[in-house]
């Protein structure tokens, strides 16, 4: 569906010479299946002798995610006229058929790596990246029914896709379909049961089982204000905040009740603040911070 799955070329076939009679097929229908980098030498070059072994080597270590092809110019004029080839060493990348990268002259060994891992990407899995992204988008734009078909393909794809995975627990989380959401956590494969995104799905879910049945924001202020050391009301009012999307605020509260009383049920503040932390992205501002502070009071 989304031009995905790795595709990778026999090792004995990564590097072979090229003519204008193969070139079509090494090449062009080649490039269908797997990038095929094109190196544009003659023996007579200088910089050819140190470049085209030094792409050799990168093409091999990329394990088989493209070919290459070596044309000699002298022996075939015509394709190099056909591309325009001015001067030599001239590299070429083929992908789907099309030139999609290249460069000329002899160039460090650290730019050819930069230069084969970009194409590996093409042939790995681009496509799926590509399709979580949007996916993620559609989630995010209330379009959870379309977000859920996409992440199923991709997983349809890769059954072992833990971005997609975790996202389709979040799409039944959006739908308020809580025991789908939770059947599905329960059969995540094992390779990635543990996987940051499945686990922030689970967090997600946890929060959102709470957000149900969490009480009146405005009675628990008033019963914390009435008695701050009333532990249970201050752990109510931040599920409370967070159901009401308030999660700085949720956050801070937590933080109160770790200063004063970090053991109180169990280390329930701490838990419940890795909950939150684990249910929003790595980057988030409140993540961050709230990770920072709560490691200050533990370490204080």
């Amino acid at each position: 569906m989304f031009g995905m799955g790795e595709k990778t070329a026999p090792q004995g076939d990564l590097v072979k010479d090229g003519t204008e009679a193969t070139f079509m097929q090494d090449v062009i229908e080649a490039s269908r299946e797997v990038p095929v980098i094109v190196d544009f030498w003659a023996p007579w070059c200088g910089p050819c002798k140190t470049l085209g072994p030094a792409l050799e080597a990168a093409v091999k270590a990329a394990g088989g995610k493209v070919r290459m092809v070596k044309i000699d110019v002298d022996q075939n004029q015509m394709v190099a006229a056909q591309l325009r080839i001015q001067s030599i060493p001239t590299v070429y990348a083929f992908w789907q058929g099309q030139p999609v990268d290249g460069f000329q002259g002899a160039v460090p060994p650290s730019e050819i790596k930069k230069f084969v891992d970009k194409l590996s990407a093409l042939a790995g899995d681009g496509g799926l990246a590509e399709a979580i992204e949007a996916a993620e988008q559609m989630l995010a734009e209330g379009a959870v029914t379309d977000a859920a078909e996409t992440f199923a393909a991709i997983l349809g794809e890769e059954a072992e896709n833990a971005a997609a995975y975790g996202g389709l627990v979040r799409c039944h989380l959006a739908l308020g379909q809580f025991d789908q959401a939770e059947a599905m956590l329960d059969a995540a494969p094992a390779a990635i049961a543990k996987a940051k995104e499945v686990e922030a799905a689970r967090a997600q879910l946890e929060l959102a089982k709470q957000a149900a049945n969490a009480g009146p924001e405005q009675e628990l202020r008033a019963a914390v204000e009435a008695d701050p050391q009333d532990r249970q009301a201050r752990f109510d009012l931040a599920t409370a905040l967070h159901a009401a999307g308030k999660v700085d605020e949720a956050v801070d509260v937590l933080l109160d009740l770790f200063k004063l009383d970090r053991e109180w049920n169990d280390g329930a503040a701490k838990a419940q603040l890795i909950t939150i932390f684990e249910a929003l992205k790595p980057t988030d501002p409140v993540a961050l911070k709230g990770r920072r502070r709560l490691s200050s009071m533990i370490f204080a």
